[in-house]
């Protein structure tokens, strides 16, 4: 025989401050005094940040973006919800992304990240656009697309964008010796240097003492050295790094490991060793790129530029400058070998055993198409 069937239920009581239900009656919903229950309500639950307008949303974004130290402090605010998922990855925040939020190891290389660097790029980000630039560039060897990029910063003030296509007209980058263009080396270095770029400035300086692509005017050119020492040592002092009586004592760098990271002493002008300058992600990238694929994939005969903060490599043979006492080293440009020369390679250069025609300028040149740097005092 079946149960009976309830068909009347007095009433029903969870607790107080639920509801009372009855039969027949439509369910009425809860309405607590406790101040826990009083916030707003989403279909999830408790969520205040829906109350806050997207503008402010936004704002707070932009502000996160520029000062990323690393991915991870971007790639933690996408991951909270998918609102700020949403927002994050909107024009208006990628335009203000940090180079170092997007700076992608060259191990992790994929379609992916490569497609995240564009967004960034289209959104109007100059530093994208000189990252991705310099990875199409010298990595994916798309020369006329990466110097695009480059000059599509270039043009809206970029410093680094401005030196790096100095760099590629100073040694006719990507194309032949032919394709050299002194004078519009020049002219995007002094762009550069106006803008503050320390390189920029150490470039200009050589190039004004040595008359290379302008008049020589080597007072000048000291001046631009000088300034650009000064402007160095600023952004260490600006750096919050504790200061060390031994930055303003002349010595030597006794350097037992080359790997081994040490104080970049500045050009004997004001006789102050500071720590190294922090590469750039992008150089960072180009040399891990190139360290992790071996001497092989840069071409026959190839190298990079000797200065360990730069990961440029030779787009042809003999395009860089090497060293006329050694002609182990090689250099992109004035300003890598005069920062080398004070970290590392002043106490490793040593007379090459090999013979060598000297050219009219005491030169040493071991071939015929390889301008090459006389080593530093």
């Amino acid at each position: 025989m079946l149960p009976a069937r309830k068909t009347k239920i007095d009433f029903y009581s969870a607790g107080a401050g639920d509801c009372v239900f009855t039969p027949g009656r439509k369910r009425r919903r809860c309405v607590s005094s406790s101040p826990i229950s009083s916030a707003p309500k989403t279909k999830a639950g408790s969520d205040l940040l829906d109350s806050i307008p997207e503008d402010l949303v936004v704002s707070i974004l932009r502000r996160l973006a520029s000062t990323s130290r690393s991915p991870d402090d971007f790639i933690n605010v996408l991951m909270t919800c998918k609102r700020l998922n949403s927002l994050a990855t909107s024009p208006l925040v990628l335009s203000r992304l940090s180079r170092k939020a997007f700076a992608v190891k060259a191990q992790n290389w994929s379609e992916a990240a490569h497609r995240f660097l564009k967004r960034c790029v289209d959104a109007g980000n100059l530093e994208a656009c000189y990252t991705l630039g310099m990875i199409r560039f010298y990595c994916l060897q798309n020369r006329r697309n990466g110097a695009s990029l480059m000059a599509k910063a270039a043009i809206r003030s970029h410093a680094p964008s401005l030196y790096s296509l100095a760099v590629i007209q100073f040694n006719g980058s990507g194309g032949s010796k032919n394709d050299k263009d002194l004078r519009a080396g020049v002219a995007l270095c002094a762009r550069a240097a106006f803008l503050g770029h320390v390189d920029a400035l150490r470039e200009l300086g050589h190039c004004l003492q040595d008359g290379y692509g302008v008049p020589q005017n080597v007072s000048e050119g000291r001046r631009f050295l000088v300034q650009a020492n000064a402007r160095e040592l600023a952004a260490v002092l600006s750096s919050g790094i504790k200061a060390h009586r031994s930055w303003l004592a002349l010595s030597q760098p006794q350097i037992s490991n080359p790997n081994q990271s040490h104080s970049c002493p500045l050009l004997s002008d004001f006789g102050c060793n500071v720590p190294a300058p922090e590469t750039h992600p992008a150089n960072k990238f180009l040399a891990d790129w190139f360290a992790v694929r071996g001497g092989d994939s840069l071409g026959d005969g190839l190298r990079l530029c000797s200065h360990g903060g730069c990961g440029r490599p030779e787009t042809r043979k003999h395009e860089f400058r090497r060293c006329s006492v050694c002609g182990v080293v090689n250099y992109c440009s004035r300003a890598c070998q005069a920062l080398d020369w004070k970290l590392r390679h002043k106490v490793d250069c040593a007379p090459m055993e090999q013979d060598a025609a000297y050219d009219g300028e005491g030169n040493v040149q071991i071939d015929g198409d390889n301008v090459l740097v006389v080593p530093m005092s």
